[in-house]
């Protein structure tokens, strides 16, 4: 499992970005089980997924940030990357990001990527 946190900050909420190897459904819950078995993961207010399996099967989950999953879908697709899980999570700050929060998850899926070892992809 990669694990990026504080990603970005951005009035208030603060952003972490993890991932890993993953090639069904299954595999996707055992990953968010795994992640939230960390306390401050547990307490977040967004874990937004998505996944591209090689079998050309996108899931993803919003997690109450509406959209957002789709937002790492594209960029996955962009990336070719696949059978790959990529959760974005978000403490809400209190204040209202509007479309930037869809920047925000853009910010944090790069951030990832440019650390994901070639052999990954």
């Amino acid at each position: 499992m990669l694990q990026l946190l504080n990603v970005v900050t951005d009035r208030g909420s603060k952003y972490a970005v993890s991932g890993g190897p993953v090639t069904n459904r299954k595999d996707i819950d055992a990953f968010l089980k795994q992640l939230k078995r960390d306390r401050k993961f547990a307490k977040a207010t967004h874990n937004t997924w998505a996944a591209q399996l090689s079998n050309g099967t996108p899931l993803k989950g919003d997690d109450g940030e509406s959209g957002a999953g789709m937002v790492i879908v594209r960029m996955l697709e962009r990336e070719g990357l696949q059978d790959h899980v990529i959760v974005v999570t978000r403490w809400y700050g209190g204040v209202k990001l509007g479309g930037d929060r869809f920047r925000r998850v853009q910010d944090c899926v790069r951030a990832y990527l440019e650390e994901l070892p070639p052999s990954a992809g």
